[in-house]
């Protein structure tokens, strides 16, 4: 980390920890004042917005379009309020470096993994890029973990088990944290927990972070006594935190886990404070739209069907209404911790997890997340994963004992399938060595392998 780099974390720190004391009236005068600042800024530099939002410029911002992934790509160079940036050359400096160094000596490129079937490139100017470490740091805090004059004398150890891609994000914010004040040891997400349990145990972290299934299965190793930690804080994110994966997770250390929840485009966007009620939105940054298919907000208790995020502090690439495909739900209530931000409650994960079955009458149905999770976290396995072929649904399995019966989990899926009126195709238990992840070594639970062959 540079100096001006540090000294922009440092600043917006402090400015962000003054928020946490602020009125929910205060804050929504704030996000007012921002969002209008964006709106012009990016009205006088920005030919897409001047055509997208034609026309609704003076209006409030639900009645404005909603901008997705593939369009925000497809129209690159006219979103950027950079005018001599060009994709072309976004692209050729992703090619050589894979996200290392600055592009045009000025902008941080965070590449998204493509998940979703669409690569994104996002674009951070030195203050933005501030910012968006700024929002890495704000889980720890909330939890308790705040950074003293002592930690000079006796830094906090950390450890970071994720993606070892160069181009992620948390590979880019490591590189860019790395101090004296936090000395990290970085493990390799797609190595087995198995494989870094000897590294932890001569570590022996105050801060993990990680993916949600790595936790899990280090949560195993630690209560099998190979693992032998003691974190003060376990940060994870990336995937969907199941109510079961918790409960080990929790056994294993207790109350020292902190879900959040973020994304390349907007740095941490919510994160568990120490009361355990919900992660808080970081409202304060960000604009955040949890609606229904339709694109009407839902009410506080009710689960949306994507999220639509307008990034206060992102000018060199704006985003004004930009979806997410993410289903949350907030809070009906608000976090007795007292700070003004909003809480979601609840993540099922991305639409794209969402599977489509045909119905006796020859349509089709669509199963939430959710419906598998409530019967697969009741199985005394150490993790699992649905895999939706086009003529069968495979489980996938990893720490069954021999005499388990497959029966037990295909004839409940077989109920709760029929019971929202899917035809049920073939079950499939499968019993595998390790859930296969991706190049970032995140582990989705739901995945699709032919979609477009189902239904």
């Amino acid at each position: 980390m540079t100096l001006a780099d540090l000294a922009r974390v440092i600043r917006n720190r402090a400015a962000l920890l003054r928020r946490d004391r602020w009125s929910r009236q205060r804050l929504l005068a704030h996000q007012a004042r921002a969002l209008a600042a964006l709106r012009r800024f990016t009205y006088a530099r920005s030919p897409f917005y001047q055509r997208f939002h034609a026309g609704l410029m003076d209006r409030p911002l639900e009645d404005l379009p909603v901008l997705t992934k593939t369009e925000l790509m497809r129209n690159f160079d006219d979103v950027v309020t950079d005018r001599a940036i060009g994709l072309g050359d976004v692209e050729e400096h992703f090619a050589r470096t894979r996200g290392a160094g600055r592009f045009a000596g000025r902008y941080t490129i965070s590449a998204s993994s493509g998940s979703t079937g669409q690569r994104g490139f996002f674009l951070f100017d030195p203050s933005e890029w501030g910012m968006l470490l700024t929002t890495y740091g704000r889980p720890a805090w909330w939890a308790g973990l705040n950074p003293r004059l002592i930690h000079l004398i006796h830094p906090l150890k950390m450890a970071v088990y994720s993606s070892p891609v160069p181009w992620h994000q948390t590979a880019q914010v490591r590189a860019s944290t790395a101090s004296r004040l936090a000395p990290s040891l970085q493990l390799d997400g797609t190595r087995p927990a198995a494989e870094v349990v000897e590294p932890l145990n001569q570590w022996k972290p105050d801060y993990l972070a990680t993916y949600a299934s790595l936790a899990r299965a280090l949560a195993e190793e630690q209560l099998a006594g190979r693992l032998r930690i003691a974190p003060r804080v376990i940060a994870v994110g990336g995937e969907v935190l199941t109510r079961e994966a918790r409960k080990r997770i929790e056994k294993a250390w207790g109350k020292v886990l902190y879900d959040t929840y973020g994304a390349s485009e907007t740095g941490i966007l919510a994160a568990e404070c120490d009361r355990h009620a919900g992660l808080h939105l970081s409202e304060d940054l960000t604009v955040v739209e949890v609606v229904d298919a339709d694109g009407r907000p839902v009410r506080p208790g009710d689960f949306g069907e994507r999220v639509l995020v307008t990034v206060l502090f992102r000018h060199t690439q704006p985003l004004i209404r930009y979806e997410l495909s993410d289903k949350v739900r907030v809070a009906a209530r608000p976090c007795p911790c007292g700070r003004p931000f909003r809480a979601i409650d609840a993540v099922q994960g991305r639409v794209e997890e969402t599977l489509y079955f045909p119905t006796a009458a020859a349509g089709r149905v669509a199963i939430d997340p959710v419906v598998f999770e409530a019967v697969l976290d009741t199985v005394p396995a150490t993790q699992w994963q649905v895999v939706q072929e086009p003529a069968s649904l495979d489980i996938l399995l990893t720490g069954l004992a021999a005499d388990f019966r497959e029966e037990a989990i295909v004839q409940p899926l077989e109920r709760e399938l029929a019971s929202r009126g899917a035809a049920a195709p073939e079950i499939r238990v499968r019993r595998v060595a390790a859930i296969p992840r991706g190049a970032t070594g995140k582990a989705s639970l739901i995945r699709r392998q032919a979609p477009a062959a189902i239904g």
